[in-house]
């Protein structure tokens, strides 16, 4: 069942009836703007990790835990990041309580295009010269890089199209389990990484990938996707399916 929103009376008592009603999906914006939403949203998203790893002043906690799993067990950093993906994937069907096969392949396919423009952003960065730059300059570009991420992060989850399913579970944490708080999502999705790393430390004696731009990821996520739903591109509103007769 699809409902496309727009303002009156009436069709504010339609949608205030289907929230109740199993399936219901609340839908705000065209499909235009929602694919602009995606794409711009995936692009910064490519462009912002890229920054922090060329900077190489921190990553985000979830490319940080990858970081340190790839020196631990040998493996390139992009399986693991793949397989963080497939396991969030995963996580993300228990937690919306009811299957829902083309948000998974749709979750796999983002990760795979995300990777994609994340190395090419690399090795435009690396080319330039950015890690060969003063501390403070890194440190600087790395909580940009993580500003823009965020901000990405704020306008795919609003379009809800295809999303990274970290970042998608993130969304589901929010709107079905956390009273709508970006803060509290993120913060509760640091939990997992946090731990693997700790266990990651414990057994290797070795910390990678963790800096400012780390504490500043752990910090500020949720208020600047916060923020970025209220300042970028406003009209762009969450579009998010639910379910049964959780809180939206």
């Amino acid at each position: 069942m699809q409902v496309i929103f727009t303002y009156g009376r009436q069709q504010i008592w339609v949608l205030a009836f289907l929230l109740f009603v199993e399936g219901a999906i609340i839908i705000q914006n065209t499909k235009a703007k929602r694919w602009t939403g995606l794409i711009s949203g995936l692009i910064l998203n490519a462009f912002g990790n890229a920054l922090t790893i060329s900077a190489n002043m921190g990553s985000a906690v979830w490319t940080a835990s990858a970081v340190n799993y790839s020196h631990w067990f040998n493996l390139n950093v992009g399986v693991i990041l793949f397989v963080i993906g497939f396991l969030n994937a995963v996580t993300n069907q228990i937690l919306l309580r009811s299957p829902d096969w083309p948000r998974f392949v749709g979750e796999i396919l983002y990760v795979c295009c995300f990777s994609y423009f994340v190395n090419i952003f690399v090795q435009a960065f690396d080319a330039t010269g950015i890690g060969q730059l003063p501390v403070w300059v890194r440190a600087l570009l790395s909580c940009l890089g993580i500003i823009f991420f965020c901000t990405a992060i704020s306008l795919y989850q609003r379009a809800n199209l295809l999303m990274h399913p970290n970042d998608d579970t993130t969304n589901i944490l929010r709107f079905m389990y956390l009273n709508k708080s970006a803060i509290a999502s993120q913060l509760v999705d640091f939990i997992p990484p946090i731990i693997a790393m700790i266990i990651s430390f414990a057994i290797t004696k070795n910390l990678y990938a963790v800096n400012i731009g780390t504490i500043f990821s752990i910090l500020f996520n949720g208020l600047i996707i916060q923020t970025a739903d209220r300042l970028v591109w406003p009209t762009l509103k969450h579009n998010f399916k639910t379910l049964g007769n959780h809180n939206h």
